[in-house]
C-alpha cells in the first residue's frame, strides 16, 4: 500500500468512526429521560414525602371511563397526558378527566416522534392539542410529555421558549403485557424511598 493510500484509509477510517460517535451521542441524547438541550426537564423530583406522581400516557380512549373509576374509588389523582387527535375524537372523555379533579398534559396531536422534524411542525403538534386540552375545560398548567420520550433540538428549543416543563418519568412498569395487579406490583418495586416517582 503506497503512502497516498495509508493516508487516504486512515483518514477514511477516522471519519467513518467519528461518525458512529455523534450518531452514538445524538442517539444518547434523544432518548435520554434526564436532560435536554433547552428549556427544564422534570424526571423525578427528590421530597421527603412518601408520594408517587401517576401519570398515563395516551388517550382519551375507551378505556379513560374504567381508569377514571378506579382512580376513584381509589381517591389518586393523575396527570393524563393526551394526543390532541384523541382529545377531537373524544371531546366527552376530555371533560370527565377534567371533572375528576385530574390534570391534563400535552402528548402532541398526533403521538409522532418528535425528532429530526422542524419548528412549524413542532408548534402545530402542541399548539392544536392545547387547544383541545382547553376546550375540554382545563385551566391548570399544561406541562409536556415527549411520545415515547425522544426529543432532540426542535422540540426543546420551542418549549423553552414556551416557558414549557417537559415531564419525563423514572419508572416504566410494562404496560402492554401486565394485568393490573402486575403493574402495580412493578411500580412499587421500582419506586424508590424518600422520592417521587412520575410513573407511566
Amino acid at each position: 500500500m503506497t503512502p497516498r493510500a495509508r493516508t487516504t484509509t486512515l483518514i477514511a477510517s477516522i471519519v467513518v468512526l467519528v461518525l458512529i460517535v455523534a450518531a452514538f451521542a445524538t442517539y444518547r441524547l434523544m432518548d435520554s429521560r434526564t436532560y435536554q438541550l433547552f428549556g427544564t426537564l422534570v424526571d423525578r423530583v427528590d421530597t421527603e414525602e412518601k408520594v408517587v406522581a401517576l401519570t398515563l400516557d395516551d388517550g382519551p380512549s375507551p378505556l379513560t371511563p374504567e381508569v377514571l373509576q378506579t382512580l376513584a374509588d381509589a381517591d389518586v389523582p393523575a396527570t393524563f397526558y393526551v394526543t390532541g387527535s384523541e382529545m377531537v375524537e373524544r371531546p366527552e372523555l376530555g371533560r370527565a378527566i377534567v371533572e375528576a379533579g385530574h390534570e391534563l398534559g400535552n402528548h402532541t396531536a398526533t403521538h409522532r416522534r418528535m425528532v429530526f422534524i422542524g419548528g412549524d411542525t413542532v408548534a402545530q403538534e402542541i399548539e392544536s392539542t392545547d387547544r383541545a386540552i382547553r376546550d375540554a375545560g382545563y385551566a391548570g398548567e399544561i406541562t409536556f410529555r415527549p411520545p415515547y420520550g425522544k426529543k432532540l433540538v426542535a422540540l426543546p428549543r420551542y418549549l423553552d421558549e414556551h416557558d414549557r416543563t417537559t415531564v419525563m418519568w423514572d419508572v416504566e412498569p410494562d404496560s402492554a403485557s401486565a394485568d393490573t395487579d402486575e403493574i402495580v406490583r412493578m411500580a412499587l418495586d421500582r419506586t424508590h424511598p424518600a422520592r417521587s416517582s412520575c410513573c407511566t
